[in-house]
């Protein structure tokens, strides 16, 4: 297995994670806070109602499902770049996954006063996207370069 392949294994194994552990303090599933799967939800009530959850603000709405479509393209997109993809797919894939990164960093800003109310599934779902980035670019750098090597030298006359 390239080393690409074993990166972006590893992130999606660390989103995986995420989606199992707890994310925040609040919460009532898990003994010590909100596990991923929830916290998804949670983030995705302005399209889909959860509970009696409701965001204060507009922006806070538009940012956390903004996070959510990060998540469902990191599930459903990421795979089908790896397997399908041109290397030029896989490089614009690769700066949404690294954009994703920054956006979805504001939910450490968001609990700017309840910062150590953030727990280990929320870090590694966050650094999961850096971790995808990372190998969806070495993995379009790869593929151009064995494109390069494949494609025959025109002989000069």
């Amino acid at each position: 297995m390239k080393r690409p392949h074993l990166v972006i294994l590893g992130a999606w194994l660390v989103h995986a994670a995420a989606w199992f552990l707890p994310v925040t303090k609040d919460g009532v599933t898990l003994p010590d806070g909100l596990p991923g799967w929830q916290a998804f939800r949670v983030a995705f009530t302005a399209v889909w109602p959860y509970e009696t959850f409701n965001f204060d603000t507009w922006y806070t709405a538009v940012l956390a499902t903004a996070s959510a479509v990060t998540t469902l393209l990191f599930l459903f997109g990421s795979p089908w770049v790896v397997w399908r993809g041109s290397p030029s797919l896989s490089r614009a894939s690769a700066w949404v996954a690294a954009v994703a990164f920054v956006l979805n960093v504001y939910w450490y800003f968001l609990f700017w006063s309840d910062r150590s109310d953030l727990r280990i599934g929320y870090f590694l779902w966050w650094l999961s996207f850096v971790f995808l980035a990372i190998g969806l670019f070495d993995l379009a750098g790869r593929d151009k370069t064995d494109e390069s090597r494949e494609r025959p030298l025109a002989h000069p006359n």
